[in-house]
Parts: C-alpha cells; structure tokens; sequence
C-alpha cells in the first residue's frame, strides 16, 4: 500500500449534521462536502449501509471528486467492494492492524509510538473518528505534525 501521509486521519463518512456550522463553509453545496473534506482529511471509513447503496455513478464522482491520495475504507459488507486502488476493505484483520479509531480518549503517547512502528515499516496507517469529533481529530492533525509524519 502506497499514499503519501503516514497518518491518515478522517471520521467515519463525511456528513455530520454539526458540521455544518463548525467545519463546513456556510452555504456549500452538498455535492461538494467530500471535496472540502478531502482538504483536511487523508481517509473516510464509510459503513456498509452507505457505500453499498452507492450507485456506479456515485462512486465515480466520489473518486474524482477526491485526491489521488485519498483512501475510501469500507466496512465489510454483502456486496463486492468497488474495484480501486484507492478503495480499501478495512476487514477487522486488516483494520486491527491499519486502523487507529479514537472515540474515547485518545492515549496520544500511544498514538505517537504505533505511529513510529508503521514508519519504521513504511507503512501508513489511518486514525478514524467514528463520531466525527474535531477536537480529536485536530489533536491527532497536530501530533502528525509534530512526528513529521
């Protein structure tokens, strides 16, 4: 697996009623929420019951709508995951080794030393929010620029 970030932070989808007022610009338009998303978040870990009711045509417009970088972690599910690079099941194998979810308190010490161990593999890896809370993410935004990661 290639990307460029180490830590590749997002929340679980990018639609979060709350966010409206504190994240997203007033007025945007639905249709652009995933683009402006993608200016601060790497990832988005998306449950069964949205990506599976995702159309073709969805699916391509999320990808361009996206960075070459940026990874769709999808929760396993009935139907056959889109086939992309970008595009990734986050199986609980997968994602016990990937996937740093951070809906309690986040051990930010802990965070910094498993972040050191994926780089020494030269691997990234992926800090979900489930709940989609800023000021988490944000402290996680701020400890990957502390790492240079």
């Amino acid at each position: 697996m290639s990307s460029t970030c180490l830590i590749n932070l997002g929340a679980e989808d990018w639609f979060h009623p709350d966010w409206r007022s504190n994240f997203y610009p007033d007025g945007l338009p639905d249709d652009w929420l995933l683009s402006y998303y993608n200016t601060r978040f790497q990832a988005v870990y998306l449950p069964a019951v949205r990506w599976q009711a995702a159309s073709v045509a969805e699916w391509s417009q999320w990808l361009e709508d996206t960075q070459p970088g940026f990874r769709f972690l999808l929760e396993p599910g009935l139907a056959s995951v889109p086939r992309d690079a970008r595009v990734i099941e986050a199986t609980s194998d997968w994602s016990a080794e990937h996937v740093w979810w951070i809906d309690t308190s986040p051990d930010l010490r802990e965070l910094a030393e498993h972040a050191k161990a994926r780089a020494a593999l030269h691997e990234p890896f992926f800090v979900i929010s489930r709940s989609g809370d800023l000021v988490r993410l944000e402290q996680v935004s701020t400890l990957s620029r502390v790492l240079g990661y």
